[in-house]
């Protein structure tokens, strides 16, 4: 695995909701007693390891959210590749009217809930852009390239994945040669120090 499963699990990337989309069924591991699904971490794993390997093939990467508690992990993310990220409201026409004044031309797009991020991937398929998302248990995979199913409500979990597709993405493309070179931490990601955040 890219870390010990402790960190995920310390992080609460397993922590799914109580309601389960088709798609999403085949990365669960249990649903609990109180009916919150839970993810099989070994498959989030390979699921991040993929979009990684996916990402390394562009230079121009934006990132997305308009959950706030995303803000941090994106930032730092676009910083450490070398990509743009857009916090909070997605302006429409950003990647589809040239006339914008902050039109933006991605080779690859990363958003971290496809529901309340859906202005962008409805301008990213227009564009015919590569989309890469974090897939809660609720949310559906349409126009979606590839997704990473995992907790993407917990600040804590949202930072964890973004830290690990920076550290991979860039040994990918060599500017690093292993894990031990990355010296950017967890809570630059905004992964503090504290008990786990669960969700309802």
């Amino acid at each position: 695995m890219l870390i010990d499963k402790s960190e995920y699990l310390k992080a609460g990337v397993h922590i799914g909701m109580k309601t389960c989309t088709p798609f999403i069924k085949k990365f669960v591991y249990k649903i609990r007693d109180d009916g919150v699904a839970v993810f099989n971490l070994q498959k989030v794993d390979e699921r991040i390891k993929i979009a990684a390997n996916f990402l390394s093939n562009f230079n121009n990467i934006m990132v997305v959210a308009r959950k706030e508690n995303a803000n941090i992990a994106l930032n730092k993310f676009a910083d450490v590749i070398d990509g743009k990220a857009i916090t909070g409201r997605f302006s429409p026409g950003t990647l589809t009217n040239p006339s914008y004044k902050d039109f933006y031309e991605p080779d690859a797009i990363v958003a971290v809930d496809p529901l309340i991020d859906e202005q962008i991937i409805k301008e990213g398929k227009k564009k015919r852009i590569p989309i890469v998302a974090l897939g809660d248990t609720f949310n559906a995979a349409k126009d979606i390239d590839l997704i990473i199913p995992a907790n993407n409500n917990g600040k804590k979990s949202i930072g964890i994945i973004f830290w690990l597709l920076a550290r991979e993405i860039l040994k990918n493309k060599k500017k690093i040669k292993k894990d031990s070179d990355f010296k950017f931490s967890q809570e630059d990601f905004g992964v503090e120090e504290d008990v786990v955040e669960e969700k309802k």
